[in-house]
């Protein structure tokens, strides 16, 4: 209510109507800092998108189809901290699963919002379109309860306690949650309700005091300590801690492979990415023979244990997690990891001596100009072109096996979706990252197999006016397939049609400065080409690569141990 005065007389109170569902939805959303929503229009969605459209401060973004909309989404999520997705009832939020469980993997904060059938046709169990046909339109809902972190039905009465408390849950455990709205609710106004305000979760102080005791014990008479970052770094923002941690320990730093770019990789303590056997031997060697390993956020997956080659003692690991942090066997709850990285770096213990010299593997440029482009070649160069806050989108397969070893620049942004690894995310995640930082220069590394699942989503790039460097690798198929079936070879099921890319943008209505490069030179010429052209236009460059087994150094150890694993078992 607003109170008027006039003197010392007070009128009657003039009361405020309360929004409509829709509107206070976009309020939340807005009020968390999204500016844009994705998604794909369907009838049950209309009067969210009507509603939208004629809402101030947040504009729709109309994807080719949910699949790509959802990635988009996922791509802005990782720059913004938090996405939104519109998709209509059954046929879109089914098309949107893959986008939706990839979010859970990856710890992408994203608010499905799902436009359903009237509420009175759901009370009905009427047979409509869009369904099951059985008259049950909570199905739908009760599946993405295992993808999600919170799901609800909203209405009305409910909106002010289920869109906050969907929106916090989605921010604190870094999941997508998921929201169904009936068509007709939409624009009937909320319910004004006492909503109690949630308690933050605190530290709890002698649990901190406890770990940071134990881990004075593990440093205390060693001066051979390493950092590793991952994953829960980059979604928590605990970044600047980690890297502040390195400098005051004065300890070597690495990362794992799907937490590459949660470390500066330009910082002087920086010494590469940690793969076990398969990666960097140099690094490999720091890692393993420490004496106590200080890792922050980290997953233990196959593909950052590196095929279970990484060799990690558990007695003399400190794993500092979100809300807990585990030191050897003991387990210490409710320590939250930016005070914990505050009183460890304040903790006293410096690491003595100078920090040993490492080398990088794309650092130095090879090969002629007049070569073929090869994997050895074509690294060192991409490297080379990054710059400064470039964000660097790289598809899962090939490319993100030899991405994983380029070097960023300072103030890179880093996005792979290295736990799920579903082909076909970056194009369209791509696109997302363009829309959430329109005046960043963004760089898509993606192979020619995965292209193909998702390229329409360069039509909503043209659409969109996004300027993104597109690098297409075309090596004759699926040779990350190739590479990851050890048990037989020439397998038709990895041969895909060949397109001819560099006219995409022509078929999509738009144009683009593309080129088609097969030796170092024209690479070099395409590359300084697309830098000018870039900034009027979207550009496409084509690398073709004659030998579709060509592949960076991490994956041919990748293989070669998998080809090793397998003669044991014979």
């Amino acid at each position: 209510m607003i109170l008027t005065f006039s003197g010392n007389e007070m009128r009657h109170p003039i009361p405020v109507p309360s929004p409509t569902l829709g509107q206070y939805l976009f309020d939340c959303l807005k009020a968390e800092g999204i500016t844009e929503v994705f998604g794909v229009p369907g009838d049950y969605n209309f009067s969210l998108l009507d509603t939208l459209e004629q809402y101030e401060g947040i504009r729709f973004i109309n994807g080719r189809n949910e699949l790509g909309a959802g990635y988009a989404s996922d791509g802005y999520a990782r720059l913004r901290g938090l996405s939104a997705l519109i998709t209509t009832f059954g046929v879109g939020e089914m098309s949107a699963c893959n986008t939706i469980a990839g979010a859970n993997s990856e710890y992408v904060p994203l608010v499905h919002i799902v436009g359903a059938p009237k509420s009175m046709d759901q009370q009905a169990h009427k047979l409509m379109h869009h369904s099951l046909l059985d008259g049950d339109f909570d199905v739908f809902r009760q599946m993405y309860t295992h993808l999600c972190a919170y799901t609800a039905i909203v209405t009305p009465e409910n909106a002010e306690q289920e869109i906050p408390t969907a929106i916090r849950i989605a921010k604190q455990k870094r999941k997508p949650v998921y929201l169904m709205v009936a068509m007709d609710l939409v624009t009937k106004p909320i319910v004004r309700r006492s909503i109690p305000v949630e308690k933050k979760i605190a530290t709890n102080k002698p649990a901190l005091e406890a770990a940071i005791q134990h881990i004075r014990g593990l440093l205390n008479g060693t001066n051979n300590v390493v950092l590793l970052s991952d994953m829960l770094t980059l979604r928590y923002g605990l970044g600047d801690s980690v890297q502040q941690l390195a400098s005051r320990l004065n300890v070597p730093a690495a990362s794992l492979l799907l937490g590459k770019g949660s470390f500066d990789e330009r910082h002087p303590n920086y010494i590469g990415v940690y793969s076990g056997a398969i990666g960097s031997e140099q690094v490999r060697a720091t890692v393993e023979s420490a004496d106590c390993v200080i890792a922050v956020g980290m997953i233990w997956t196959d593909t950052n244990s590196a095929k279970d080659t990484a060799r990690l003692d558990r007695l003399r690991l400190v794993d500092i997690q979100p809300e807990f942090v585990r030191v050897g066997e003991s387990v210490y709850e409710q320590v939250m990891a930016a005070d914990l990285l505050s009183s460890l770096s304040a903790c006293g213990w410096v690491r003595s001596g100078a920090l040993s010299q490492v080398s990088f593997p794309y650092d130095e440029i090879s090969g002629e100009s007049d070569q073929p482009i090869r994997a050895e070649s074509y690294y060192p160069r991409l490297q080379r072109m990054m710059k400064e806050k470039d964000i660097v989108v790289a598809e899962t397969g090939t490319f993100s096996y030899g991405m994983s070893q380029v070097r960023l620049p300072a103030g890179a942004d880093y996005i792979c979706q290295q736990g799920w690894q579903s082909i076909g995310y970056a194009t369209p995640a791509a696109f997302g990252v363009c829309i959430a930082a329109p005046d960043r220069r963004v760089l898509l590394f993606t192979g020619e197999g995965s292209l193909q699942v998702t390229v329409q989503e360069i039509s909503t790039m043209l659409d969109n006016g996004c300027r993104p460097i597109l690098f297409i690798l075309n090596n004759s198929g699926y040779t990350i397939e190739k590479y990851l079936n050890v048990k037989t070879s020439n397998q038709r099921y990895n041969q895909i049609p060949a397109w001819h890319y560099t006219q995409l943008a022509e078929a999509f209505g738009g144009k683009a400065f593309t080129a088609r490069v097969r030796t170092n030179r024209e690479l070099d010429e395409a590359i300084a080409a697309a830098e000018q052209a870039q900034m009027s236009q979207l550009c496409i460059i084509e690398m073709i690569v004659d030998d579709p087994l060509d592949a960076p150094d991490y994956l041919i150890r990748l293989r070669k141990h998998m080809e090793e694993q397998e003669r044991l078992k014979e």
